[in-house]
Formats: structure tokens, C-alpha cells, sequence
């Protein structure tokens, strides 16, 4: 009978995750990925370069949609509302994998080495996103810092999104980061009055 069978990258992907929680990352080799799936080794190769490679795919499109949802914003919004833009129209490439996600996040979580590849994606988020802010025109600084809190924000967003037992919308979670951080540089007493308790009061997991 033959081995190749519909979406082998998508079973190569739940098996290597369901492996990696319970086994540990370091502790699973190419070879148990590829029998738990009902694939050979050499169909592993076809998709990944390695089994970081399942966490990290070279072919991940979010960097590609964070620059075009950017390039598209309308030209009256001022930058954070251009990044909240990118990174709700981003959404939704998460969303539609939320279970693979959180896997994926409990997997970088347990493993200090993933944990770095994870910093170093974030930052090449943030490189693409000054980029295109750069692109619209923006001025090099503050292009940088704007791209710097939007994927701030977008980390704190998702690590609240994968812990979050009502399942509340990545973009929605998005938005109401976003809108905490401007409450840092207001004073005390009205940045209470208008938070609502929001932010807080949905924290979870954390």
C-alpha cells in the first residue's frame, strides 16, 4: 500500500507536536515523527529540513501578511492604528490552527532552546513590520518603535490567547492589548477611570 496520503505535512505536523508534549522536544527523534504519522522519514525530509523546522516553517506566511495588510492601510491612520491593522488582519492565519498553536506554544515554552528561536522570529516580525512602515513613508525611529510595540503587543495578545478558557478572539485580544498600552502614559487616576478593568479583568493563564 502505499504511503503517500492526503496532507502528509499535516499529519507530520500533529504527530511531531503530540509527540513533543509528551515526550519532550529534545527526547523526539525524526524517525518516531514519521512512524506515528504512517509516513517514512524520507516524506519528513519532503516538508521540513528538521524537526525544528515544524515550529519554525521556512514557508510561515504571517511575516508576507503583516507587510501587505501594512502597504494597504488607509494613509489617514496614524502608526499604531496601522500596525493594529497588520496584526488583526494576521489573525486569522493562527486562528484557523488555534489547536496546533497551542501546542506549539506549550512546546517552546518547556524547551529554553526554542525559546530563543522564538525571540529571534519575533524580532524578524518586527524588522518586516519597521520595513513596511518605513516603506509608507514613516521615519526610520519611529517606524522602529512602532513595529517594536505592535509585536510586544501581538506577544502579549497571543500568549493570552492560547491560554484563554473562553476562547475569546485573537483579534479582539489584540485590540484591547494595544489599547492598555496607551494607558502607560496616562496619569494614574485616568487611566484607571477608563480602563474598565478590560485588560485585566480577562487576563488569563498568565
Amino acid at each position: 500500500m502505499s504511503r503517500w496520503k492526503p496532507d502528509a505535512r499535516g499529519r507530520l505536523e500533529k504527530a511531531a507536536l503530540e509527540l513533543y508534549n509528551h515526550q519532550g522536544f529534545d527526547a523526539t527523534t525524526v524517525a518516531e515523527i514519521a512512524a506515528r504519522a504512517g509516513l517514512t522519514e524520507r516524506t519528513f525530509y519532503r516538508h521540513f529540513a528538521d524537526k525544528r523546522e515544524v515550529l519554525f516553517p521556512s514557508d510561515n506566511p504571517l511575516a508576507d501578511t503583516l507587510a501587505d495588510a501594512t502597504a494597504a492601510a488607509s494613509v489617514t491612520l496614524p502608526p499604531l492604528e496601522v500596525v493594529a491593522h497588520a496584526l488583526t488582519e494576521a489573525a486569522p492565519i493562527l486562528e484557523e490552527r488555534a489547536d496546533l498553536a497551542r501546542q506549539r506554544r506549550a512546546v517552546i515554552a518547556a524547551t529554553p532552546e526554542l525559546q530563543e528561536r522564538e525571540r529571534a522570529k519575533l524580532a524578524a516580525l518586527a524588522s518586516t513590520l519597521g520595513h513596511a512602515l518605513r516603506e509608507r513613508g514613516l521615519e526610520a525611529t519611529t517606524a522602529a518603535l512602532a513595529a517594536e510595540i505592535g509585536i510586544a503587543v501581538f506577544n502579549v495578545a497571543y500568549e493570552r490567547w492560547v491560554n484563554d478558557p473562553d476562547q475569546h478572539a485573537l483579534a479582539q485580544l489584540i485590540r484591547e492589548t494595544l489599547d492598555a498600552t496607551r494607558h502607560l502614559t496616562a496619569p494614574a487616576g485616568h487611566a484607571a477611570a477608563n480602563d474598565g478593568g478590560s485588560f485585566t479583568g480577562q487576563e488569563t493563564g498568565a
